[in-house]
């Protein structure tokens, strides 16, 4: 059966790699879809029509397709990534096309009175957004943007195809040496729920300290 030490410790190895993934891959989405998000509700056609184009194109292929893409086609355009690199981009893409919507929403959902409230006290577009808008929208965001991460932390085991040793390649290689499915599987799936747990609960603690003071809210 060879030394199962040894292969839990190989397989926690790809859990730092998944860590990794997940948090730099969560750190491009929210900028990408915070860019991509105003981009929709930009005054600008130009603006909007380049934000619409993003989201619709990455929500609407597939992340293998594109993770395919930005490893092995790139390249020929000049541009070689590492694995995780690729890893990161494909997938903060990916995830930040679905958050994008998120702040488009949540933006759009502060009540009309409320702009017309910051007209009227003569603030420009910078300071509604920042002062007014902006405080209100994003614990709205919050919940969703944690299902996205969540997402996002899922999504990592694609990275795989590209030989990235995340916590799936690893236990397809300790499947590989001993024979056994069911402990390496049954390892990184507890792994996985555990991750996916941490990061619920750290968006909770986030929206908490956010919320506290807002009307309402305790």
């Amino acid at each position: 059966m060879g030394d199962w030490g040894g292969y839990l410790s190989l397989i926690l190895q790809g859990a730092l790699v998944t860590a990794k993934l997940t948090v730099m891959g969560c750190a491009l989405a929210l900028v990408v879809a915070f860019i991509a998000g105003l981009g929709r509700v930009s005054r600008f056609a130009a603006i909007r029509w380049l934000a619409t184009a993003y989201i619709e194109f990455f929500r609407g292929t597939s992340i293998f397709v594109q993770l395919f893409w930005v490893y092995f086609v790139l390249p020929f355009a000049g541009v070689t990534l590492e694995p995780i690199q690729a890893g990161i981009m494909a997938l903060g893409l990916n995830v930040g096309a679905y958050a994008a919507e998120v702040v488009r929403g949540a933006i759009l959902s502060v009540p009309r009175d409320q702009y017309e409230a910051c007209i009227a006290v003569n603030l420009t577009r910078f300071q509604r957004m920042r002062h007014v808008i902006f405080p209100q929208a994003l614990p709205l965001m919050l919940p969703t943007f944690g299902n996205n991460a969540i997402e996002l932390l899922k999504g990592t085991a694609v990275v795989s195809l590209i030989s990235l040793h995340d916590m799936t390649f690893q236990a397809q290689v300790v499947r590989a040496q001993t024979g056994s499915t069911l402990i390496p599987f049954a390892t990184i799936l507890v792994l996985y729920f555990l991750m996916a747990l941490a990061l619920s609960r750290a968006i909770r603690m986030i929206e908490t300290r956010i919320t506290r003071g807002l009307d309402g809210v305790r």
